[in-house]
């Protein structure tokens, strides 16, 4: 079987490859676009093919190459503070990069099962008395860059609906752990304590909103869900994945400071704060769980451990560079 992940340079696309690298007959192919650091651990061992998705000659030559029988499709911008500096560039690159790998594989002579990436940004702005999210919870996304998740989601359905493909679709939740960039918050917090420990910034760590409460999932978690999913779920359905849960960004800062072996102060930077930050988020994943048996396993102090200690290392190299 051949799989192929779009952005398997990405934080998440670089760890569903750790994870379908241990699947028995399983060849690993993924879409390159910009920086490899996340997949230099990898090499020899996937079939790496360079390309911008929103060029539609390339996603024709990508599917052409690989000939794929499943498509995790993770490529795309995944920061959402990044759409209110420009929604523009959010729009295009998530809306652009899966209408050409839709066209190309409704040209193509396969019918691969795909795994099309939402996201919980999708809900948006919810009344706390309507959580846990379930899958028929409306949508009221309340930034450029939940809009665009909404737009994949629903253009996954309709090529499922009016070209017939095998489109299974997720929403996941939060999900963290090593290799993450640090425009994220536990990734940014970690770089920052490591920077801290090594004496390279003050003792000051500064914070943006720590009162809203999200749900984590460690990304080791999340990417053995992406392929339950694809692999076990329906075509034409969609699946919220998350711990079910939501914990306090405060909370998840105190329990770094925990780890930290020195003492750190907080400062709010009025810079870090958003346009609109949903107060709350966590989502039901019965669904999931009853269609593919799928359960987290990793504690979020594992997860925050092994994220610092990503930090920690990283900035020693720089140390000794």
């Amino acid at each position: 079987m051949r799989a192929l992940i779009t952005g398997i340079n990405g934080f998440a696309g670089s760890h569903l490859a750790d994870f379908l690298l241990t699947q028995r007959d399983l060849q690993v192919f993924g879409g390159v676009y910009g920086d490899c650091d996340n997949i230099v651990h990898l090499e020899g061992r996937a079939t790496f093919i360079a390309g911008d998705l929103r060029d539609p000659h390339f996603a024709d030559s990508l599917i052409e190459q690989v000939r794929p029988d499943r498509i995790f499709h993770l490529a795309g911008q995944a920061f959402p503070p990044a759409s209110w500096q420009d929604p523009w560039a959010t729009l295009e690159v998530n809306l652009r990069a899966q209408v050409n790998l839709f066209e190309s594989i409704a040209r193509s002579d396969s019918r691969p099962r795909v795994l099309v990436i939402g996201s919980m940004e999708e809900y948006g702005r919810v009344d706390e008395n309507s959580l846990p999210l379930t899958e028929e919870t409306p949508f009221h996304p309340d930034s450029p860059y939940g809009v665009s998740k909404v737009a994949q989601d629903l253009l996954g359905l309709q090529y499922f609906l009016s070209r017939h493909l095998p489109v299974v679709r997720v929403r996941p939740s939060n999900h963290i752990g090593p290799r993450q960039s640090d425009q994220f918050v536990t990734s940014n917090f970690a770089r920052q304590i490591a920077e801290i420990e090594a004496g390279r910034r003050q003792p000051v760590i500064r914070v943006g909103n720590l009162s809203a409460a999200r749900d984590f999932t460690d990304v080791r978690d999340m990417m053995r869900a992406y392929w339950l999913a694809l692999d076990r779920g329906i075509p034409g359905e969609v699946y919220n994945i998350g711990s079910g849960h939501a914990r306090p960004i405060r909370e998840v800062l105190e329990r770094m400071l925990v780890e930290s072996s020195v003492p750190i102060q907080i400062e709010q930077d009025p810079a870090r704060l958003r346009p609109s930050d949903t107060p709350v988020l966590y989502c039901s994943a019965a669904k999931l769980q009853a269609q593919t048996g799928w359960q987290p396993t990793i504690p979020l102090e594992t997860s925050l451990r092994d994220i610092l200690d990503y930090w920690r290392a990283k900035i020693q190299l720089r140390k000794e560079e």
